[in-house]
């Protein structure tokens, strides 16, 4: 099991769930893709996506004051 990163910090919504959902079709079953992200509307889109996709949530936390942090294992 690897870990990738997506850095979507300044990206307005929906470009953090549009980057996601193209980085986690790009990596193997199995991995986690921790996506960086300071919109707040992704605090629910994600983890929604995450959920309807079939992938598993496995971290998802405020890291700022207008940042936070989501771990999906596909």
């Amino acid at each position: 099991m690897a870990t990738h990163i997506l850095e979507t910090g300044g990206n307005v919504c929906p470009f953090p769930l549009i980057e996601a959902q193209e980085a986690i079709s790009q990596i193997p079953t199995g991995d986690e893709l921790v996506i960086n992200f300071d919109c707040t509307q992704a605090t629910s889109a994600l983890p929604a996506w995450a959920a309807d996709a079939g992938h598993e949530v496995t971290d998802f936390r405020k890291v700022g004051s207008a940042s936070w942090t989501i771990t999906v294992r596909k």
